[in-house]
């Protein structure tokens, strides 16, 4: 069970998937889960494309502002310009709806940002003051979070009534064979309210939305913001990147297929994952008495852990462990294609072999070493999504543009709440790259 997290973010969630009891969690997963298949990955690349390219012509407009020459460059916050883009596409993908960010300030865009930043203030605030009686109230912070929440679930409320004055009732497996390049609506709404046998009611269908759009933003923007981050600290990394981007975009269209010859730039995005996972701790609650293992340096009899207990994961220190990763605090994509041996009892070891045909390394590869989604039956469901996304975004980013940072990398602090983000923002010099850099 979830935990603690769940009933902090049960008021903005609902009966989502994270916040779910152990009934709703399983029938709303088995309804969900079909939805991320391999049709509707490969039609919302065309959405990453497209939400990308228009982050892309506000820089270049900025240049064209400016009136700068060649060489010159614009400095622009990227985790600011990340979680604009990151919205658009979840607002894309899953609803079908362009809230347009990257360009614009609407109010359904600053409740959004409010609603994020409550969840990111309930994550990290020690005393539940919000349930506190009179609270939504007498708080101010509190009147603007309800306030927000009653703007957000009006526009969900008018999407999803939108999709059942539509609805094209199928069995999931026509729904999954449908060809989703042609469809003018291939959001997840659409697939969850046309699915046969899912007579949802209004109020369940809009918490998996409002989960979908926190969980799937936070944490896309954060993987774009550490990625850029690690790969600007490494110049010889970032050419490399950069080389394996033109040779394949000068070849052919990005799509599902260049997508598996980006091998560098998706083995980046997960080291940067590695480093900076998000979340950074995972909590579950005990349903019944259990002992835990005592591990390497623990009690060998075990840990005695009584039924309602709260156990907290630090994902961030596991995969920052010298037991299970060699030079775990240097950013070596390349360390995803090498085996490891284990010389930890009770690990398995390293082995890329363990997930044949995987896109993305991933929990089985490593044992239980690398967690950036998760594990188990509560693992992530929009893993490849945000993957898919990241890689994507950086591809056409670093393909058109060199990225520097504008202050000494020691100089960034990141803070720590329910994803990693930073203290002030990731403030980057653009440059345009010259076509015969592009092309060589």
């Amino acid at each position: 069970m979830q935990g603690i997290l769940a009933d902090i973010l049960e008021p903005i969630m609902g009966k989502g998937l994270v916040p779910a009891d152990l009934d709703t969690w399983k029938k709303r997963r088995k309804a969900i889960a079909p939805a991320f298949h391999v049709m509707y990955l490969e039609a919302m690349i065309k959405i990453f494309i497209g939400c990308t390219r228009r982050t892309m012509v506000k820089f270049e407009e900025l240049f064209h502002g400016d009136n700068l020459s060649e060489g010159q460059f614009i400095e622009v916050d990227l985790e600011a310009e990340f979680s604009s883009l990151a919205l658009d596409i979840i607002g894309l993908g899953v609803f079908n709806y362009d809230f347009r960010s990257v360009t614009k300030e609407s109010p359904i865009i600053k409740a959004l940002y409010g609603t994020l930043s409550e969840a990111e203030h309930r994550s990290t605030f020690y005393v539940a003051y919000w349930k506190l009686p009179f609270a939504k109230y007498i708080v101010p912070r509190q009147r603007k979070f309800h306030s927000d929440i009653k703007l957000i679930n009006d526009c969900l409320d008018t999407l999803i009534s939108n999709a059942k004055e539509t609805r094209q009732e199928a069995d999931v497996k026509k729904l999954q064979d449908t060809d989703y390049g042609i469809l003018k609506d291939a959001s997840l709404l659409r697939f969850l309210v046309d699915v046969r046998g899912e007579d949802v009611d209004d109020v369940q269908l809009r918490d998996d939305l409002m989960t979908l759009l926190i969980a799937g933003h936070e944490t896309t923007s954060a993987v774009l913001t550490w990625t850029i981050f690690l790969l600007a600290h490494h110049p010889s990394k970032m050419r490399k990147a950069q080389a394996e981007i033109d040779a394949v975009l000068q070849s052919s269209e990005l799509n599902f297929e260049s997508l598996k010859n980006l091998e560098y730039i998706r083995l980046s995005v997960v080291e940067a994952l590695r480093l900076y996972p998000q979340p950074p701790l995972l909590i579950r609650r005990s349903l019944r008495p259990d002992i835990l293992p005592g591990g390497l340096t623990g009690d060998k009899n075990g840990y005695s852990i009584p039924a309602g207990t709260e156990i907290c994961l630090s994902v961030y220190n596991l995969h920052r462990c010298h037991y299970f990763w060699d030079r775990p605090h240097e950013f070596e994509p390349e360390r995803f294609l090498r085996p490891k041996k284990s010389e930890v009892e009770g690990w398995a070891g390293f082995d890329p072999q363990r997930s044949p045909g995987a896109l993305y390394p991933n929990e089985i590869i490593s044992d239980f070493a690398f967690l950036p989604f998760g594990g188990g039956p509560r693992k992530c469901l929009g893993d490849q999504f945000a993957l898919m996304e990241s890689t994507i975004a950086l591809a056409l980013l670093l393909h058109r543009f060199d990225v520097e940072l504008r202050d000494p990398p020691e100089s960034m602090e990141a803070v720590t709440g329910a994803t990693i983000h930073t203290k002030d923002g990731l403030w980057c010099k653009l440059r345009k790259r010259r076509p015969n850099a592009m092309n060589r």
